[in-house]
């Protein structure tokens, strides 16, 4: 008997059948995606089913998010380090290397004994009376000068013309407070008596001396801008002592840096009084103290002297390491030298406010004692 066979499908739909579509135990596809002749065949999202636009969003989102921060760090890092590094440097410079100088510690130009003070005075090797500065690139101010310059005659012109040390201090500029030079008042020993006896008839007109209260009123009267001006101003005008100031850079400057510094006090204080100030010989003689300083470079702790002499000259002297103290030229006009001392003696606003306390101090040692005494004195 011959086995049943099942009906032939039509030849005519085979082809449209796809063979992918026929059933059998090895492949199976999702009939969805299979044409047929009936039902079209559906669109396919194979390629984007696994593509999320919001997750792409947000990963480049982050991705942009680390990145400016990263580099926001890293400039921030590089900020820090430079405000770090420039605060060692600047510290470096506020405390330089010391040199050996032979002497103690923390010395200060003054010390105090029975109440008062006293200038701190320590020798050399060759017994030389130095007073300390408190600053380790200029560590001492010698206590006596002498000089020819200024000599009036007689046995100053053999000897020189010695000048007392009144006080020092330090120049600084800005407002990190850089030091630029130390400068020092000095007064010719032998017109102490006529500034000690203007001080002291300045409080008391029949003393010879003062005692401690009236010293704390002098020392008041000096420090108030106004007082202490006006009384500077006629002792430099009136009784002209001869007196100097003696100026060392603590570091590497030059000419014309120091001369805008002088310059510009001179007219900050010339400007508050034309009618004294605005005559073509002061203008002359102002061109005349700018050409002293047409020069290079000052290095530091090269000695510079500012000398004003009993007819109010200004000469200025300068040693170079080479050919030794040479005098850079001078200028007749007293004014020039009178505005120039005020710069560190009084006002509301001086060009070192530590020298001008310390001048101050040196003069309260000068008029506790009796008038004329101070040149006698044995340190």
């Amino acid at each position: 008997m011959k086995p049943i066979r099942p009906p032939q499908t039509n030849v005519l739909l085979r082809p449209l059948i796809p063979r992918s579509c026929r059933g059998g135990p090895r492949l199976r596809v999702n009939p969805a995606q299979c044409r047929t002749f009936i039902r079209p065949q559906r669109p396919s999202h194979r390629a984007f089913e696994n593509l999320n636009l919001n997750r792409m969003r947000t990963e480049s989102y982050d991705y942009y998010v680390r990145r400016r921060t990263f580099l926001l760090c890293g400039a921030i890092s590089g900020v820090v380090g430079i405000c770090y590094t420039s605060y060692l440097l600047f510290q470096k410079l506020r405390k330089p290397k010391k040199l050996d100088s032979g002497l103690p510690d923390n010395l200060d130009p003054f010390s105090t004994e029975a109440g008062s003070k006293r200038k701190t005075v320590v020798h050399d090797g060759d017994g030389t009376e130095l007073v300390p500065t408190g600053n380790s690139t200029v560590p001492t101010f010698p206590r006596l000068l002498e000089l020819s310059l200024g000599a009036e005659g007689a046995q100053e012109k053999v000897n020189g013309v010695e000048y007392t040390l009144v006080g020092l201090g330090v120049r600084t500029v800005s407002f990190l407070g850089i030091q630029v030079y130390m400068v020092g008042y000095y007064i010719a020993t032998q017109d102490i008596a006529a500034i000690q006896s203007r001080l002291v008839k300045e409080i008391n007109p029949i003393a010879t001396t003062l005692v401690p209260s009236e010293k704390d009123e002098l020392r008041k009267a000096l420090l108030d801008p106004a007082r202490g001006e006006q009384l500077w101003n006629d002792i430099l005008r009136e009784i002209r002592p001869r007196s100097l100031f003696r100026v060392v850079p603590t570091r590497d400057t030059d000419f014309h840096h120091l001369r805008d510094g002088f310059v510009r006090a001179i007219q900050a204080r010339s400007q508050g009084n034309s009618r004294d100030y605005s005559d073509e010989a002061f203008g002359e003689a102002m061109k005349e103290f700018r050409n002293l300083f047409n020069r290079g470079k000052v290095p530091r702790r090269r000695e510079m002297l500012l000398i004003r002499d009993a007819a109010g000259r200004l000469t200025i002297t300068f040693d170079d390491g080479k050919t030794g103290m040479g005098t850079l030229g001078r200028v007749s006009d007293e004014r020039v030298s009178r505005l120039l001392w005020l710069n560190y003696l009084a006002g509301s606003k001086v060009a070192s406010e530590p020298a001008r306390k310390n001048i101050v101090e040196g003069l309260m040692e000068f008029v506790e004692r009796p008038v004329g005494t101070v040149a006698t004195q044995v340190v």
